[in-house]
């Protein structure tokens, strides 16, 4: 790839640029991604080998454990993931001895810029050419392992040309973008099921019955090993502690930094992939550092400095994750339902969702739990749903609500309040709130 001249332009201009190739509607395919990898020259087939991660709830989180797991096992690992919180550079995460770096606004311009000439003004998604520049990036520097995170679906996702995997991995599966994907969870799941390869190990997290045998299904179609939660693997809770048993014995780990009990089900995803693949010998050690050390941003992440935190009521407990669907939800509910157990307070919830998410059916969590919902719209974001419209959802709930400005006025009116004890306060409903919310308070990720 050549390297970019002094007088390119910034990669924001070549995505601005990339914008108006999009196709006129949307339609999931792997023509576009094969007929630029060829031009390309394949960068796919040059790059470390892959662990491809699918799911609806919990891949990112996986993926950040399998990282810190292998980077704790002395690996180089590349790793791509979606969509970035606040700058465009952390989905491209270059493998280094030591721990991996997030590429450089000049490496990803040189990459983009690459692809938008070879593409030569062909129909074609951002995610598309993204995927393309990643496959480039992690093509010309060394690593021992790729992570590759799917960005919607997975039979006709951009990451799915890979043709033989270390693994490929499903996590939790549930209804999200069903424009796309269908309307049932076993249609869900089959798009999902669609990374499976012929005879590559298939490491699945527990699913509802109706995804779990459509995934069995397409794992004996393809002849690849299946390690299934519960059945071949489990995790348990024991002394606070992550306890991981399969056939080949027992591990007795800290507990994940990761806040609530579905992050030790995300670790154990992570453990079982890498347990699964032949190849590679990880050791007791690396998985106890791993699991202790890997974080992942905007997932029940507690802010206790910033902006936003100053302009919150002293002393409140302040919550950020980008949960937006009704299974994300569930999971924040049962997480803040393990804090009000340990230490009660009055929760009171900021929310702002996308147009096409199932406001309703994310917001009925929280119904039992908090005293109200203040709702705000996501800056910047042409598609994001009204708050009125969001306030309406939460009425229906029987849920006391109020609309907001921004998150900050949100936070300055929860100030306004009296409580008998300073309040739990949760941002949720979009990844895109989150990025916007982790800017404003000045915590960027890394």
């Amino acid at each position: 790839m050549p390297a970019a001249e002094k007088s390119s332009p910034s990669y924001d201009d070549i995505l601005a640029r990339l914008a108006s190739l999009h196709p006129k509607r949307i339609d999931l395919t792997l023509d576009r991604m094969q007929r630029i990898l060829e031009r390309l020259d394949h960068p796919e087939k040059k790059i470390p080998p892959v662990i491809h991660v699918a799911g609806t709830n919990g891949k990112g989180s996986t993926v950040a454990f399998l990282r810190a797991i292998l980077e704790a096992a002395g690996l180089r690992v590349h790793v791509y993931t979606s969509p970035h919180l606040v700058r465009f550079n952390e989905r491209f995460r270059l493998g280094k001895v030591g721990g991996g770096v997030l590429v450089t606004d000049d490496q990803l311009r040189a990459a983009l810029d690459h692809c938008e000439r070879i593409n030569a003004g062909e129909p074609i998604t951002i995610f598309e050419i993204e995927t393309a520049a990643a496959f480039l990036l992690f093509a010309e520097h060394p690593a021992d392992v790729t992570l590759l995170e799917v960005g919607l679906g997975g039979r006709l996702d951009a990451t799915n040309v890979i043709d033989t995997p270390l693994a490929s991995v499903i996590s939790s599966i549930g209804m999200d973008h069903i424009e796309f994907l269908g309307d049932t969870l076993a249609k869900i799941a089959a798009e999902k099921a669609g990374i499976i390869k012929k005879g590559v190990p298939v490491i699945c997290a527990e699913q509802q019955p109706d995804a779990e045998v459509v995934i069995e299904q397409a794992a004996k179609r393809a002849r690849a090993p299946l390690h299934a939660a519960t059945q071949d693997w489990h995790v348990n809770v024991e002394h606070g502690r992550l306890v991981y048993s399969d056939e080949r014995g027992l591990l007795d780990l800290s507990a994940p930094r990761l806040f609530g009990r579905h992050q030790f089900n995300n670790a154990g995803l992570a453990i079982a992939t890498l347990r699964a693949i032949e190849s590679l010998k990880i050791e007791p050690a690396a998985f106890e550092r791993g699991i202790a050390r890997a974080e992942w941003p905007a997932r029940m992440q507690p802010l206790t400095s910033g902006a936003l935190v100053d302009a919150a009521p002293k002393d409140a407990e302040l919550w950020l994750d980008g949960g937006h669907n009704p299974d994300g939800g569930r999971v924040i509910a049962d997480v803040l339902g393990d804090l009000e157990e340990r230490v009660p307070r009055p929760l009171v919830v900021i929310a702002g969702m996308m147009s096409n998410k199932d406001a309703a059916g994310f917001l009925a969590n929280f119904a039992g739990q908090t005293r109200h919902i203040i709702a705000v719209r996501i800056p910047d974001q042409d598609n994001a749903m009204a708050p009125e419209a969001l306030a309406d959802a939460a009425r229906s709930l029987g849920m006391r609500v109020e609309t907001a400005a921004s998150v900050e006025a949100a936070l300055r009116a929860i100030g306004r309040l009296a409580y008998e004890v300073p309040p739990r306060i949760l941002i949720t409903g979009s990844l895109y709130l989150a990025g916007h919310v982790l800017s404003e308070n000045g915590t960027l990720p890394g």
